[in-house]
């Protein structure tokens, strides 16, 4: 594999080496790494041998793929996008590698990104009891909004599951254009409050938002990407008395529980997953939320990728308007 050329000889500049799988490898290495260093080591190679044959990759291909700085690497832009292409073309020489060269086995792979919908576990779960794990190795990421996008962009997942509504589209479609991706709705959703049923509230059967501003208001921390067009939850812009964020769901329902906070959502309950203790009561708005999933313009979706959104598909029975 290491001294596999030729692959990519569609245009060359004149006294330019071809690329190569091995200068792929490295660079999806180091991209995974963020460090040249731990790269290195992953790889059993020197790390001046790594930052050469990287530092030649970008001569040849003419874009710095990657930002250097005293903390370690980050990828740019460019490189994002390139890493994308360069996974995908490791992932299918391992499979033709395997197939005709070594006889082994191989697993294909199968990744969703989604923001925090249990449903969307659900569906997961559903579809590796389908397909079973002999043959495939399954990655589910429950990410910030951001890493979403960027996980689908770069082809860590096939599939990345998230909202649109009327305050967020015309940004996200923007950045979607930008990054060649394409949203497919699934659902619309009406707004319900999430929280414990021994909340005060979660007897009512509608809830005027004045109601919710004497409790906690939960919500999912997009870190450096804290913009309002990137929140998990709608009416994100809603001027909250109290509010909390937390990094994982398993804090938010405990948060839930603690101190009677609450969270907007789509009202679908996976009691299976999140347990009994939960209710989600319907919020008193004519707004609403596409649920929906990101896909690369130029990657057609997968038999196992398909059969998982027939999964998701089977949750519109429970979605209430």
């Amino acid at each position: 594999m290491d001294d596999m050329y030729g692959l990519f000889r569609d245009t060359k500049k004149e006294g330019m080496d071809d690329m190569t799988l091995t200068q792929l490898k490295y660079a999806v290495c180091a991209a995974g790494e963020n460090s040249m260093n731990d790269a290195a080591k992953k790889l059993y190679i020197s790390q001046p041998s790594l930052s050469g044959a990287v530092a030649g990759l970008e001569k040849e291909l003419e874009i710095p793929i990657f930002n250097k700085s005293k903390t370690g690497i980050s990828l740019t832009r460019e490189g994002e996008e390139f890493i994308g292409y360069a996974r995908q073309v490791l992932e299918q020489y391992e499979l033709l590698e395997a197939k005709y060269i070594t006889k082994k086995e191989t697993k294909q792979k199968f990744s969703v990104s989604m923001q925090h919908y249990t449903f969307a576990v659900q569906a997961f779960i559903e579809t590796i009891k389908q397909y079973g794990m002999h043959d495939y190795e399954f990655e589910i990421y429950e990410e910030k909004t951001h890493r979403v996008i960027e996980n689908v962009r770069n082809c860590k997942s096939e599939l990345g599951i998230l909202y649109l509504n009327d305050f967020n589209r015309q940004v996200l479609q923007k950045i979607f254009a930008e990054y060649r991706l394409e949203f497919h709705p699934i659902f619309d959703c009406g707004l319900y409050v999430y929280m414990a049923k021994t909340h005060p509230l979660a007897g009512k059967k509608r809830i005027e938002l004045e109601e919710l501003m004497e409790y906690p208001c939960l919500s999912f921390s997009q870190g450096e990407h804290n913009s309002f067009y990137f929140a998990e939850e709608v009416l994100s812009t809603v001027p909250y008395k109290k509010l909390i964020k937390a990094s994982d769901r398993a804090t938010l329902l405990n948060l839930m529980i603690g101190i009677q906070g609450f969270t907007i959502c789509s009202g679908i309950i996976c009691e299976d997953l999140n347990g009994a203790d939960y209710v989600a009561v319907r919020l008193n708005s004519d707004e609403k939320m596409t649920i929906g999933y990101l896909t690369r313009k130029d990657i057609p979706i997968s038999k196992i990728g398909t059969d998982y959104l027939a999964a998701l598909e089977k949750f519109k029975d429970k979605v209430m308007l």
